[in-house]
């Protein structure tokens, strides 16, 4: 049955040459744009995720604020500023913690022989390095737990501050200047997609131990602890036993928000994702008209096929055939024609999706990050694919399931005298 049926599509493909090679294409164009617009758009995606996790790796930066009110007699409006014993407090307090630091931060001035250069500097703890992507290029590492304990004048950089410094000179091992006191670098930053830079970009950062920060500038308050929960399922519950332990503390409602400030990266990864869906759904949606008008071309083919073989369908009803054959037939060189179409646009989509991933770079030039390094490289995904191969196939049915459900109800005494 197949064989016969593959028989009289290429017969049917001979005949209408033109019309079925012009459908052909038309398809092939539609998947091309379905597909490339789908593997672009989770490409942008991924790499929205990428740049989001630059700038911070599912973890919530707590701040100190202003009470909005009043609270056990205190009159609301006052100032809620934290310490470095709180990271202690949260640690101890709160069980879904799986990585906290303190984090202090100061403009400082950092030399190194004729060259100066001013620049945001941090003083961490070593799980800062995982919070906030923050990994060293080779020949060079973070801050470790000596660094801090013996508060040491241990230096990391980020990668543009340390080319200003350094030019081409490997910067590992060498000794800067920090406003007025010698620092050893024991690391440079890993270049890195970075989306939401608060206080400036990783990139332009030094960081020194949290207790060599404070013993050399004796600050009483921290200006932020950053957290990171086990479960991030756990966000929310981890958002409020922070209100809770420091409100406690600090006198302050729990359910006082602006008594803290919340920079809330696992919250912004959802909204990120929801971006995401939403980027690839428009994306998919308009290569989907361009495959739909490319469908209405295959149903225009089939009804021209069904008008010019009714005698002969007539003849084989009339011999005997069932009007299940009649149906497979059309609907068959219908999916047929949507299927070769469709495998020519996947074949030349995947071609221009491996060329983009192959030759075009995704890096920085002269410090800039290159456009392909903000929108990312196509990505096709089985589920692309599948999603496609589904698409086709349901184009190939309803194209042909008109067609052929008119070619199957012909009267085969009417058909005989059709001419």
């Amino acid at each position: 049955m197949w064989i016969e049926l593959i028989k009289d599509f290429w017969a049917d493909l001979k005949v209408h040459r033109l019309r079925a090679m012009l459908t052909i294409i038309a398809i092939a164009w539609g998947t091309l744009c379905v597909v490339l617009l789908l593997a672009f758009g989770e490409g942008l995606g991924h790499q929205l995720m990428v740049g989001m996790m630059g700038a911070g790796n599912r973890i919530m930066m707590i701040y100190g604020g202003q009470t909005r009110l009043a609270f056990e007699g205190l009159a609301k409006g006052r100032p809620v500023r934290l310490m470095e014993e709180d990271v202690d407090l949260l640690r101890r307090a709160l069980p879904g913690v799986a990585m906290i630091s303190p984090q202090y931060r100061k403009k400082v001035s950092l030399t190194h022989g004729k060259e100066t250069a001013l620049t945001e500097c941090e003083g961490v703890n070593t799980a800062f390095e995982e919070m906030r992507t923050m990994y060293p290029a080779a020949n060079g590492r973070f801050l470790n737990d000596l660094d801090v304990s013996e508060r040491r004048a241990s230096l990391f950089l980020g990668p543009d501050i340390a080319k200003q410094l350094f030019k081409e000179d490997p910067p590992v091992g060498k000794t800067v200047i920090l406003d007025r006191m010698p620092y050893t670098v024991v690391g440079v930053m890993q270049t890195k997609m970075q989306m939401g830079d608060k206080n400036g970009p990783d990139a332009r950062r030094a960081i020194i131990p949290y207790t060599t920060f404070k013993t050399t500038y004796g600050n009483r308050y921290i200006n932020s602890i950053v957290v990171r929960p086990d479960d991030p399922g756990r966000q929310l519950a981890l958002k409020q036993g922070v209100y809770s332990v420091l409100g406690r503390k600090y006198r302050f409602d729990p359910e006082d928000e602006r008594a803290l400030g919340v920079w809330d990266f696992i919250e912004n990864e959802k909204i990120n994702r929801q971006v995401s869906t939403g980027i690839s759904i428009f994306l998919g949606s308009i290569g989907m008209l361009t495959l739909l008008i490319a469908g209405v071309g295959v149903a225009n083919v089939m009804y021209v096929v069904v008008k010019e073989r009714t005698r002969e369908i007539g003849i084989r009803m009339a011999m005997g055939a069932r009007r299940r054959y009649i149906l497979a037939q059309f609907l068959s060189e219908s999916l047929l024609i949507s299927f070769i179409g469709g495998a020519i646009g996947l074949g030349i989509s995947a071609a221009i999706v491996y060329a983009v991933r192959t030759f075009v770079p995704i890096s920085y030039e002269n410090g800039v990050p290159t456009a392909a390094m903000f929108l990312g490289r196509p990505i096709l995904s089985v589920g692309i694919m599948a999603l496609t191969a589904g698409t086709l196939t349901l184009l190939g049915v309803m194209a042909g399931l008109f067609p052929a459900r008119k070619a199957a109800s012909v009267d085969p005494v009417v058909s005989l005298r059709y001419e």
